[in-house]
């Protein structure tokens, strides 16, 4: 598989960044950050990302319209249960295109016209060009008076958010530190400037650049370095993962936060087995192993650590309601009447084959149904708390 060509303007631009770096290296997790957000070059930032059957990649809102309007119907769940609070503060964390809001602004419009009218609808989005795809987007609901705005994190003030806050795959391409077992010990991989044929940046490791990585590991129960890992394992430790909940924990005064992604509980993740990791690089629809190139042209993930989240929150004190996976939480929201409804004779076949398939495809237990789904609350009464919602119930 082709790997995209290096943008030369982002390669030049870290390569300027590597020159005037202590031991002239970065961390791998700066290296992740340029490579995705810088703002004029960055696969997001630079607007590179392209998502859906023609892109690089799609997401479950890529698949149609089910996605954002089940979404909606857990949202308005939520609205009761705080009590119908005015304004109900709705943030999306990372909003791609802009078609999940578009499609929670659609579904609340048709079937939950007081919940939109009491909606203030924040979208949390680090990528410029992103944004302003966002914001054409949205503009018909804005024109229509839907509070709708973008905003950093860092400007919302804190204790401020009553309603939830949500994150759709944002999670897995927080930049990740990348850590290796050298003679019996933990070493940090760092990057650096290379001259030759294979690319403009090689590896090199040193001590970790900060203690936090030895500690996120013993904090999630993983004994690394251990007699149970091979010389040269090599994994991945999501610092930015727990600034970001901090972050998110610290400005929720009253709600929900919800977070749907791909990973695995620390004892799956850091298993001896895993040797290599989880980080992969996406270009149309094909996954490689190649971080160094199509830098600036490609997508780059690893998995969540949800134990790593939990605990995060639960620290930030964010109170656990349910860990489930997409397939379950969707199919008791209501995603099996929609396949049984295809049944009815409403459909012409070609439609509802389509539309058979797309539903297939967010409950698929071997793709998109498998990614977790958590949900974590704050400010709740006991009595809020105890009452399960109904993505969390057994469909």
């Amino acid at each position: 598989m082709a790997v995209p060509e290096n943008s030369p303007a982002l390669v030049d631009a870290i390569a300027t960044r590597i020159a005037t770096a202590p031991q002239q290296r970065i961390s791998f997790a700066e290296y992740m950050d340029w490579v995705l957000y810088h703002p004029q070059h960055g696969y997001y930032g630079g607007g590179n990302a392209a998502i859906g059957a023609e892109g690089d990649f799609f997401t479950a809102a890529s698949l149609g319209s089910d996605w954002g309007e089940l979404l909606a119907e857990q949202f308005a769940e939520m609205w009761a249960v705080l009590g119908c609070p005015q304004p109900f503060s709705l943030v999306e964390v990372g909003a791609g295109q802009g078609q999940l809001a578009a499609d929670i602004l659609h579904h609340l419009q048709q079937h939950q016209p007081q919940l939109l009218a009491a909606l203030d609808y924040t979208i949390v989005e680090q990528a410029p060009a992103l944004a302003a795809r966002q914001q054409e987007r949205l503009q018909p609901w804005r024109d229509h008076g839907v509070a709708i705005q973008w905003r950093s994190l860092e400007a919302i003030p804190p204790d401020s958010l009553t309603g939830c806050v949500f994150a759709n795959e944002v999670a897995d391409a927080l930049p990740v530190h990348r850590v290796t077992l050298e003679g019996g010990r933990l070493r940090e991989i760092y990057v650096t400037t290379a001259s030759g044929q294979n690319g403009p940046f090689a590896e090199t490791s040193g001590e970790p650049s900060t203690p936090r990585l030895a500690q996120y590991l013993r904090w999630v129960g993983v004994e690394l370095p251990s007699p149970a890992y091979p010389e040269g394992y090599r994994t991945e430790v999501n610092l930015a993962a727990l600034d970001w909940l901090q972050a998110i924990a610290e400005r929720l005064h009253r709600g929900y936060m919800l977070i749907v992604d791909y990973g695995y509980s620390a004892q799956r993740y850091y298993s001896p087995q895993r040797h290599q990791g989880t980080l992969q690089c996406y270009t149309q629809h094909q996954r490689n192993a190649h971080p160094y190139a199509g830098i600036g042209r490609q997508d780059m993930t690893a998995h969540v650590d949800w134990t790593a989240l939990q605990q995060q929150g639960e620290a930030c004190r964010l109170a656990t309601l349910g860990l489930t996976q997409q397939g379950p939480f969707l199919m008791a929201l209501g995603l099996g009447d929609r396949l049984a409804a295809l049944s009815d004779g409403n459909w012409d076949v070609s439609t509802a084959l389509r539309r058979r398939d797309a539903l297939h495809q967010l409950i698929d237990p071997a793709g998109l149904g498998n990614f977790g789904v958590l949900i974590q609350a704050k400010g709740l009464s006991e009595a809020e708390r105890h009452r399960s919602l109904k993505g969390l119930q057994t469909p």
